[in-house]
């Protein structure tokens, strides 16, 4: 099945702002652009309010992961060739994240969910890593340190 959004012809730039608009819309204080070094972005850093005060969130994309699958998807004819290039894979990563966002905020307009909840995985912590790459090191075990309430 093809990856959702792999004919989209909308730019980065613009899927980067309306992603940024529903953040803002939601209570993100802050939205940052972080960029890798071909000056393409492949991360939105923003704060959120929390009861425990402000929270760092980076959300990032892998745009060369889905561009492996385009090629894979174009490689078993299941996408035209067109569809597998590199600029295509990181336009077609960012619409999923903003779809991603969109539903992920319709959650929080239900009052189903906090939106430190939603985005709990890219919380970033004060040693700079995120809340995953903390407890994907740690083997997925979330057991405190002794006389600590870290992990």
């Amino acid at each position: 099945m093809p990856l959702l959004d792999y004919t989209t012809s909308v730019p980065v730039a613009r899927t980067i702002s309306q992603i940024q608009a529903i953040l803002v819309e939601h209570g993100a204080r802050s939205v940052m652009m972080q960029y890798d070094d071909r000056g393409r972005i492949n991360a939105l850093v923003f704060q959120v309010s929390t009861p425990s005060g402000e929270v760092p969130i980076r959300m990032p994309i892998n745009a060369s992961a889905t561009h492996k699958v385009l090629q894979r998807q174009s490689a078993k004819h299941e996408i035209p060739r067109r569809f597998a290039d590199e600029e295509h894979a990181y336009r077609v990563a960012w619409r999923i994240v903003k779809d991603w966002v969109e539903a992920q905020m319709s959650l929080l307009d239900t009052e189903m969910v906090q939106m430190d909840e939603i985005f709990l995985p890219y919380i970033v912590t004060r040693s700079g890593q995120t809340v995953y790459q903390i407890v994907a090191e740690r083997h997925f075990m979330l057991e405190l340190k002794p006389g600590s309430n870290e992990m």
